[in-house]
């Protein structure tokens, strides 16, 4: 059976058409405009977003020229807005998982910070959805209902109100160990429960929809990171997998308990299949790719293509360095009031050993998350799989495995949550699980020593730490 799989990304929305045997038979992608406002403010227009569903998937489907017997849909994760039941009219714009302007709630919330972690797995922050569903009602409307934008979107499609359980784990409201909506958590955050979506399984029938032509049955859902761990095959305790996009995201499988973190990680659910959850546990750096659009934006870069060019020139970043914060830090540290910074420089710096800061200083924090991955797991990573555009800069991924000291392992598509998500929609019509068996694109093994590895990091922390102070 071919499915056709959307993934509804940040800056983009992608559709391929996936054969049964796991081969791209046709791709199309939408272009999405998310907006900053000033005030740590992120939107989207909820409206594009959804035209951005019906452009990708409709042009992919065109192209294909196959039958196509079912449909997957990933999602942004936290990104939320309020919407009317009766007509699936937005009512507000989309509140970006990036968005920080929920920091005033979630500080006058501190007091219950510990328990919502305890019962959640999730630190209390603005990244995640009830902060910003709090915010959305106190600032911008009390109307309609209140929800992540994947329950929107597949209420457009075929008329459920529904979420998958792994999106449902990053709102803040999931009592993660019963798997169903908290009334507790709720209560901290001025939301009835009986307004959220019916929590549904990844792989399943949900609905069908016309809009891509003929009738697709509904049958796979996802978070996009969650889609993209399943699509890279890491379905072991241990097996790990990050994700360079607008952000990077680091997923460790935990297994079928879910077991919160003593690092400063994020506890969640990855998948939920034939009544069986597994778990496992998360970590992000806000702005990987956004920062590389902002240092474009002042000139330091002419492109992504300057990781390699310029950064490769340099042999190392002359004592600058680099901090990735320009929405906050999140996991290991969880500042999110906390500032990019640049460091270290003086007049002998040259462009070539800023470039080189920002690479070092990207994947510093994602060894970090690493480390902490590592900690609440009891053994390092013995393999870090990943995928994203950022994988295609030899130098980036270089030094990531120097700082990780493990091989780093390229996935081969650029399409990992869609195909991850084109996998649950196979399983949810009844087909078989399609991801393993993949061959790496590239593998890039430590050239430095653990010692100089450690030097390195802890260069980094040293000056991460002080942003959280500024």
């Amino acid at each position: 059976m071919n499915v056709l799989a959307i993934d509804q990304g940040t800056s983009s929305t992608k559709a391929l058409v996936v054969s049964p045997d796991g081969r791209v038979v046709a791709e199309a992608e939408a272009p999405v405009h998310p907006r900053v406002t000033g005030d740590g403010g992120v939107e989207q227009d909820p409206e594009e977003l959804w035209q951005s569903v019906l452009e990708a998937g409709r042009r992919a489907c065109a192209e294909a020229r196959v039958p196509i017997g079912a449909m997957g849909l990933a999602n942004q994760g936290e990104t939320v807005l309020a919407w009317e039941r009766a007509s699936g009219r937005p009512l507000s714009p989309a509140i970006s998982w990036q968005d920080r302007r929920a920091l005033p709630i979630c500080d006058a919330m501190d007091g219950h910070a510990e328990w919502l972690r305890a019962h959640t797995g999730l630190p209390l922050d603005p990244y995640f959805a009830a902060p910003k569903m709090r915010w959305l009602r106190e600032h911008v409307t009390g109307a309609g209902v209140c929800t992540t934008t994947d329950a929107w979107l597949i209420h457009r499609l075929c008329g459920a109100f529904v979420s998958d359980a792994a999106t449902a784990s990053r709102t803040l409201l999931l009592d993660l160990d019963a798997g169903a909506w908290s009334a507790a958590a709720a209560a901290l955050f001025a939301i009835d429960p009986e307004t959220l979506p019916a929590i549904v399984p990844c792989a399943g029938a949900v609905g069908e929809t016309t809009a891509f032509g003929d009738t697709l049955a509904l049958t796979g859902l996802a978070v996009d990171q969650q889609a993209a761990l399943f699509g890279e095959d890491c379905l072991s305790p241990g097996d790990a997998k990050c994700t360079y996009g607008t952000g990077a995201f680091l997923l460790a499988t935990v297994g079928p308990r879910a077991q919160r973190s003593t690092a400063g990680l994020v506890a969640c659910v990855a998948w939920q299949l034939g009544g069986t959850t597994t778990y496992c546990l998360d970590g992000q750096v806000y702005t990987v790719g956004a920062a590389l659009n902002w240092l474009q934006s002042v000139g330091l870069m002419d492109g992504p293509q300057d990781l390699d060019r310029l950064g490769g020139a340099a042999r190392d970043a002359g004592g600058a360095v680099f901090v990735p914060a320009l929405a906050g830090l999140a996991a290991p540290f969880w500042r999110p009031a906390a500032r990019g910074v640049l460091s270290g420089f003086s007049l002998s710096t040259s462009r070539e050993q800023l470039v080189r800061a920002v690479v070092d200083g990207i994947a510093a924090q994602v060894a970090w998350l690493a480390h902490a991955a590592a900690a609440d797991l009891g053994s390092a990573l013995t393999r870090l799989r990943v995928d994203g555009g950022l994988t295609r800069s030899r130098l980036l991924m270089q030094v990531q495995a120097d700082l990780l000291q493990a091989p780093v392992e390229v996935y081969p598509s650029p399409h990992a949550t869609a195909l991850g998500v084109a996998a649950f929609a196979r399983l949810g019509a009844g087909g078989a699980r399609d991801v393993g068996g993949w061959q790496p694109a590239a593998v890039y093994e430590p050239q430095i020593g653990g010692d100089e590895a450690a030097a390195r990091l802890q260069r980094w922390r040293a000056v991460a730490e002080a942003t959280m102070e500024l």
